[in-house]
This record gives structure tokens, sequence and C-alpha cells, in this order.
């Protein structure tokens, strides 16, 4: 077993946007940190290239997205766009907040990873992160 395979899995948790609601994400990030995963909360307000270069030098595994606003269309796609302009292919990028069903299927289908509706229980939601990182770290 190699030192990547044997340090904690790394999250980083972000608001994006002007969406000021960030209950849910510390909700959250607290209960990733629960189940053993270090995790770096970006706070409010932030843009999809702060995020993607906060993941790059946070080296993490997986990247959060809480989104409330309905810029959710706009929001996942551009993350996807600079990480892959960046070279970061193995990096989960998952999310929730108020997402319709038929949104969540089309960014499913550009890559993002399983997106959680409000009340999602926070296991299922660390349990979804360590099982993609045992299957996909590199």
């Amino acid at each position: 077993m190699n030192d990547k395979q044997k340090r904690p899995v790394r999250v980083l948790v972000a608001k994006v946007g002007l969406d000021g609601h960030d209950r849910g994400a510390k909700v959250i990030a607290t209960s990733l940190r629960d189940a053993g995963m270090e995790v770096i909360y970006t706070g409010l307000r932030q843009t999809p290239e702060m995020v993607v270069n906060a993941a790059l030098q946070e080296d993490v595994d997986a990247i959060g997205i809480s989104i409330l606003s309905g810029a959710h269309m706009t929001v996942f796609p551009r993350i996807m766009s600079l990480m892959k302009e960046k070279g970061l292919t193995d990096i989960l990028v998952t999310g929730g907040g108020i997402i319709p069903a038929e949104d969540m299927a089309v960014l499913n289908e550009m890559g993002v990873g399983k997106l959680f509706a409000p009340g999602a229980n926070t296991g299922d939601v660390s349990d979804y992160i360590y099982k993609w990182v045992e299957e996909n770290r590199r």
C-alpha cells in the first residue's frame, strides 16, 4: 500500500455563487469530518475558478458543491470544464441542494457524480464518497 492509499479521504466542500445559505454545507462538512474524512470548507460566494484552484492546491479526492440558487446548470458544467482544462480527471465532483431530478440526470451524463437532495442521509453521502475514492484513487 502506497502513501496515497493510506492517507485520509480529502473533500473540499464549497458554496458557489451568490447563494448565502450554508447550513446544509456545514452539516455535510461536519458529518464527513465525523466519518473520518479531512474536510476543507471554502465558505460562501466562491467562483468555480476558486473551487477548482483550491481543489488542486489541497490535493482533494472529492469536491462537494452545495447549491440552492438554481444555478446548478451553470456552476457544475463550468467546474467540470475547468477541471478538464487542469487535468483533474481523478477527483469526484458531487454535491446537493435544490436540483430537479431531470437536471441531476443531465449533470450525471456530463460526468458529475451522484447528487443529493435536501434531507439526504449524511451516512449515504459519506458512504458514496468512500466507495468512489476506493474505486478511483490513483
